[in-house]
């Protein structure tokens, strides 16, 4: 039951970056799974401040995406 509310908290936080803020998330997930390009132009749409240790779902697409992509 202790991890219901971490994974409750990380899913909402993810839905609500995708919702509020969709181009700087997908480019925050292409650009930490190495499938975007690292360039400076495209850097300014990451937001750093979405890879916080409590963002399970987030770490957990990242790393699906640099495994299977």
């Amino acid at each position: 039951m202790a991890l219901m509310p971490l994974m409750f908290r990380s899913l909402l936080r993810l839905v609500t970056s995708l919702v509020g803020r969709p181009v700087a998330s997908i480019s925050t997930i292409l650009y930490y799974s190495d499938l975007l390009p690292r360039n400076m132009n495209l850097e300014r749409l990451v937001r750093h401040d979405l890879l916080d240790q409590e963002n399970y779902l987030f770490h957990f697409l990242i790393n699906f995406l640099r495994c299977f992509w």
